[in-house]
């Protein structure tokens, strides 16, 4: 994979970029959850019950997946419903 395709430099006719990554429905709502409780990510991945370093690679998006516990976990601490955190809202 190029490096602008994992959200690196590329360049089109001479000109520099920064491509953007594209963040998935989990990745931006647990971390607006959690901000907006005030939690740090270590306080978060210990009401959660799951590692920080696991936590952060949901939030910066450098997963390929998460298993359903730690969806349920992660939903259980924020106070919400596991398919809040990965379904897309309609519109």
């Amino acid at each position: 994979m190029s490096m602008a395709a994992k959200g690196g430099y590329g360049c089109v006719g001479g000109a520099a970029y920064r491509t953007l990554q594209f963040m998935t429905p989990i990745t931006v709502r647990v971390k607006e959850l959690r901000e907006a409780k005030g939690w740090s990510q270590a306080e978060l991945a210990e009401k959660a019950g799951i590692r920080r370093a696991t936590l952060s690679a949901i939030e910066t998006n450098q997963t390929k997946g998460i298993d359903f516990e730690t969806l349920e976990c992660l939903a259980s601490a924020l106070g919400c419903d596991p398919g809040y955190l990965i379904v897309k809202k309609g519109g």
